[in-house]
C-alpha cells in the first residue's frame, strides 16, 4: 500500500472556461494553462502517479507539447489510470481539497466525484471532494487563482 500527495495552482483568467473537476462551472473567468487547467484532476493525477512513483503530471504531460495544449484533463487522468494499471497498482481512495474564493462548488461536487471516478475505473464512494475559501487572504483569496490538494492510497492489483 501507498500514499500519494498532489498539489497543483492555476491562475484566473478572462475569457476562458472554468473546468473543475471536469465540470464547466458557469463563471465569467476560467483557469489559464496549457491544457484546459482542470487544478483538481491535475492534483489528483500527481498525487496518485507520486504513490506509484511514475513521476508527476509534467513528465507525462509536458506543457511544451502541443499534443497537450487545451486536453480535457479527464483524458490525462483516464491516462493516469491506465498507467497505474500497468504497472499493477489500483486505487484505493482519493480525498481532494479545491481552495477558491468563488464561485461556489457544492452544486458540482457529486458530478466531480462521478467524474473523477469514472476516470480510474473505481466507485464513486471512494472519491471524496471538499472545497473551502481562503478567507480573502492571498491570491485565493483577491480571487487571482484556485488550488487543489489532493491525497490518494493505492495497493498492488
Amino acid at each position: 500500500m501507498r500514499i500519494g500527495i498532489g498539489i497543483d495552482v492555476h491562475s484566473f483568467k478572462e475569457g476562458r472556461k472554468l473546468i473543475i473537476g471536469g465540470v464547466d462551472i458557469p463563471s465569467t473567468k476560467g483557469l489559464d494553462g496549457h491544457s484546459d487547467a482542470d487544478v483538481l484532476l491535475h492534483a489528483v493525477s500527481d498525487a496518485l502517479l507520486g504513490a506509484a512513483a511514475l513521476g508527476d503530471i509534467g513528465l507525462h504531460f509536458p506543457d511544451t507539447s502541443a499534443e497537450f495544449k487545451d486536453i480535457d484533463s479527464m483524458i490525462l487522468l483516464k491516462h493516469v489510470g491506465k498507467l497505474l494499471e500497468k504497472n499493477g497498482w489500483r486505487t484505493v481512495n482519493v480525498d481532494a481539497m479545491l481552495l477558491l474564493e468563488a464561485p461556489k462548488i457544492a452544486p458540482f461536487v457529486t458530478d466531480m466525484r462521478k467524474n473523477i471516478a469514472r476516470c480510474l475505473q473505481i466507485e464513486t464512494d471512494l472519491v471524496s471532494v471538499k472545497a473551502t475559501t481562503n478567507e480573502k487572504l492571498g491570491y485565493i483569496g483577491r480571487e487571482e487563482g484556485a488550488a487543489a490538494h489532493a491525497v490518494c492510497i493505492i495497493e498492488k492489483a
